[in-house]
């Protein structure tokens, strides 16, 4: 056996949890697996398993070695994935993570579309706007929208979304809307965000303005802040495409609509420790086609 298959092998010892489940899963006899396991720690000198009656734990050589061929196994199976492939059948694992409310208001029918595309892939779509740990968490790409510069990863822009604030037809009737940034914090507002004292950043004339305030509600959920404009409690920081369909719908107006909001770019993103494979080349092609018109 190669170094490879070896470290394969300890790989699945340690996801499976045991010398026993590992051989059945990879249909080989344990006392094969047991003697490669002892061959492995006698190769580095260490014991990777402490593996006595009733205990069983990975040491810390163990875990170091399994995080680093865990990598190096999903390498060389990726390759086999990309150059053993028969014609543009694509076939594998993908896994993304995509920030929710976009996502959900603006790739359901990319989605749908890649995984009639790509029937063999074996898709897992997480919509969720935590910022997950892609070395960790065992994600191929996250799809963020972010105002912010993205460190340590590889990107791949796929377009900008704008801002802008809104309120009901209704509060706006009953409350009437401010006039300048300066009456905004005489209104409530409704944040996006845990601040409990937050800070909507403007332009205007060529000049930075911002207003600080305590939200009268927030949360991280953009849709749920959207209903409660539109049950007229107060005043929305949202993406366009969040209250579009409202706006468009007369249900939503616009709040001081001269003023300028920091655009938030779009970004698939995956580790900079991460090769792209054809599976991911992929998703990022069908991201960017349904991204398009953001460029536009």
């Amino acid at each position: 056996m190669g170094q490879i298959e070896d470290l394969r092998l300890f790989v699945a010892v340690v996801d499976s949890g045991g010398i026993a489940r590992a051989a059945q899963e990879m249909n080989i006899a344990k006392s094969a697996v047991s003697r490669r396991l002892a061959q492995l720690e006698d190769r580095y000198s260490v014991r990777l398993i402490d593996r006595q009656p009733r205990v069983w734990e990975v040491t810390s050589a163990g875990q170091e070695l399994y995080q680093r061929a865990s990598h190096m196994v999903a390498e060389v199976d990726e390759l086999d994935s990309d150059f053993l492939q028969v014609g543009h059948t694509l076939t594998g694992p993908l896994s993304i993570t995509i920030a929710r409310e976009f996502g959900l208001a603006y790739l359901k029918p990319a989605m749908f579309k890649f995984a009639q595309d790509h029937p063999n892939i074996d898709l897992t779509i997480d919509f969720d706007d935590r910022t997950v740990d892609l070395d960790s968490e065992n994600y191929d790409l996250a799809l963020r929208v972010t105002a912010t510069e993205l460190h340590g990863l590889h990107c791949h822009r796929l377009g900008t979304t704008r801002h802008g604030l809104f309120a009901s037809q209704g509060y706006a009737a009953t409350k009437g809307l401010p006039q300048s940034i300066e009456d905004l914090s005489q209104h409530p507002l409704l944040h996006y965000g845990a601040e409990r004292r937050a800070t909507w950043n403007f332009e205007q004339d060529g000049k930075r303005r911002s207003v600080k305030f305590r939200p009268a509600l927030r949360s991280n959920y953009g849709t749920f802040l959207l209903d409660a404009a539109l049950n007229d409690d107060g005043i929305i920081r949202l993406p366009l495409f969040v209250v579009d369909s409202q706006v468009q719908l007369g249900n939503l107006v616009p709040v001081l609509p001269g003023l300028r909001h920091a655009d938030y770019g779009i970004y698939v993103v995956h580790s900079s420790k991460r090769r792209l494979n054809k599976r991911m080349r992929a998703m990022i092609d069908a991201l960017c086609e349904a991204c398009v018109s953001l460029n536009s």
